[in-house]
């Protein structure tokens, strides 16, 4: 990727529209609402039968009308996460005030993070592919199983031909489209594009996790995603999409668009972790926050606001908090942390719908709580209890996966 610096109009890269399907609500006026409100969308699962497991609790989406954003014509192909994308990619693309025609079409591109696809098409694809044979397999269900069924779908309800790329990294699948989108407009290959991060829940995709030991209750105790808590016990799974309409801000200007915000930069790294554990140094957090810094030409002591990666895993938070305290140890103003996988769940792809949330809070000068937060494991600045009013001119988003990889991202209002 190129260097994210700015030097012009031409090269800032602004976010002009948001738009998502959450636990917490579908569009940006519900979800804010609630989010500020400190609500969270974590509740006992109504999609499957989870008798037989040890978590019941999760961050389903709920009151998703895909006919409200989707044709017929093209909902009968489509799989739930390409739903949730498509609908999502309506939302901000009506909120930026833009508009798709066949001049501009080929200049509009998408690119999508998403951790792990469609795993309940997937699942039914394998349960019928090894039971009945290849003969049985509907058709329809192939294309979807695909990891960038979600982006096609999107661009063919939409109607854009441009750049159409899907990220696939883990947990910060999200963070890095974003990126990715970001250094495509700023080479110019692009005028217009989405990018974000989509991710289901399914059966299949549940019952892994549980396997895997992952979900709250890890050890004894109540099922509930504490991020930053001493009483954490384990993440809550979650769903959903969130994308942003990216721009340069000359051509946000030319529409006479306001944007939400611009990202200024972002870094990215890694340390040697197995592919199945949270990393548990501090030393690639901080190298790649460095990078983001250096990346967007701004100091540690400008940050204002983190929007954390923790989500309630006995590990990721208390590395991720211990990382946060270190780099700013000899900071005269110290940050803001929230995290808001406490009212949306974690669904790996989830830098997508916190980047629309921390857009709304640039705009909305006010940060949300961490739903779930009470008793924090260290003393940085939480923002627990209610949400914070305050002006933050630049502000970070932190993606942390599982297998040691981390990309940080600087917003600036």
């Amino acid at each position: 990727m190129s260097d994210y610096r700015h030097t012009d109009n031409a090269q800032r890269v602004v976010v002009t529209g948001i738009g998502m399907v959450t636990p917490l609500g579908i569009g940006k006026e519900e979800f804010g609402r609630r989010l500020f409100a400190g609500e969270t969308g974590i509740a006992e699962i109504t999609s499957f039968d989870t008798n037989s497991l040890p978590s019941h609790r999760a961050a389903e989406v709920k009151n998703f009308r895909p006919r409200d954003f989707v044709s017929v014509k093209n909902m009968r192909r489509m799989d739930k996460i390409s739903l949730m994308a498509a609908a999502s990619a309506r939302l901000a693309l009506d909120d930026a005030g833009f508009q798709i025609t066949p001049e501009n079409r080929d200049r509009v591109g998408i690119v999508l993070g998403t951790a792990f696809g469609a795993t309940d098409i997937t699942a039914q694809f394998l349960q019928t592919l090894f039971t009945d044979g290849p003969a049985s397999v509907n058709p329809i269900l192939v294309p979807n199983t695909v990891m960038n069924a979600a982006a096609g779908h999107t661009s063919i309800e939409l109607g854009f031909r441009g750049v159409n790329t899907t990220v696939t990294h883990y947990a910060v699948s999200g963070e890095n489209a974003i990126a990715y989108a970001a250094a495509e407009i700023r080479r110019g290959t692009v005028d217009f594009i989405f990018a974000g991060g989509a991710d289901i829940l399914s059966e299949f995709y549940y019952t892994s996790l549980t396997r895997f030991k992952a979900l709250s209750p890890q050890n004894r105790g109540r099922e509930a995603c504490r991020p930053f808590d001493r009483e954490r016990n384990g993440m809550v799974v979650g769903e959903g999409c969130g994308i942003l309409c990216l721009e340069s801000l000359r051509s946000a200007l030319d529409r006479g668009r306001m944007p939400y915000c611009e990202i200024m930069g972002s870094g990215m790294g890694s340390s040697p972790t197995k592919p199945n554990q949270w990393p548990r140094k501090t030393e690639g957090i901080k190298k790649a926050f460095n990078r983001a810094l250096q990346n967007a030409d701004t100091r540690v002591d400008d940050i204002q606001a983190i929007f954390a990666a923790g989500n309630g895993d006995t590990i990721l938070d208390a590395v991720e908090a211990e990382a946060y305290a270190e780099l700013f140890d000899a900071s005269q103003k110290k940050p803001f942390i929230t995290s808001i996988k406490g009212a949306t769940g974690e669904s790996f792809s989830t830098g997508g719908i916190r980047a629309c949330a921390l857009a709304l809070s640039m705009e909305k000068n006010i940060l949300p709580p961490s739903a779930g937060l009470i008793n924090p494991l260290r003393p940085l600045s939480f923002v627990t209890g209610e949400k914070k009013d305050l002006t933050v001119h630049r502000a970070t988003l932190a993606g942390i996966s599982f297998g040691g990889t981390y990309t940080y991202l600087i917003f600036g209002k």
